[in-house]
């Protein structure tokens, strides 16, 4: 239990953290636009995305709110009541603690704060919640994967121990 409700703060803190640095861009990007910090590479901009991933889902914000809210509350419940190894529960708390950043920003205001804005490719301004919420989907899939390969070894395994046995007998 003390598991989960460490990553259940660990979660909060990645929220204070999201929101900190929103306000951050609010405050000291909406003036200026955009701050260059690696010319042709990076750049800080403010940018308001109404949508979720690259403005999909644009203008509905009822539907992202309602579906985000019962998604959250699965994975709440997901990390404060199932047993799991170390790298799902990390992958979880990312995903919560992202997603209850951009769900405050489109709760209170309509849209999501983003701001990191990569230059060498055609891709779209994000911001700390949405690294969080990558990078715990990417942990979870490669988790799902390694557990795959273990269970597969396992029973392979197992197998060949029951043939081996059955032989001799």
């Amino acid at each position: 239990m003390i598991v989960s409700i460490v990553s259940v703060l660990v979660a909060a803190i990645l929220v204070v953290v999201d929101q900190l640095i929103k306000h951050w861009a609010t405050v000291v990007l909406q003036p200026l636009g955009a701050i260059t910090v690696l010319p042709g590479i990076l750049e800080l901009r403010y940018y308001l995305n109404d949508g979720m991933a690259f403005s999909m889902l644009a203008g509905k914000q009822m539907l992202l709110i309602g579906v985000t809210s019962v998604m959250l509350i699965c994975v709440l419940l997901l990390l404060l009541l199932r047993k799991m190894g170390m790298w799902e529960r990390i992958s979880w708390t990312l995903i919560l603690g992202g997603g209850i950043g951009n769900l405050i920003d489109r709760f209170l205001n309509g849209v999501v704060v983003d701001y990191i804005n990569v230059l060498f490719v055609n891709f779209a301004v994000f911001n700390f919640a949405d690294i969080c919420i990558t990078t715990g989907v990417i942990l979870l899939m490669l988790w799902i994967f390694y557990d795959s390969l273990q269970k597969d070894k396992a029973e392979k395994a197992a197998k060949q121990q029951k043939e081996a046995s059955d032989g001799t007998t």
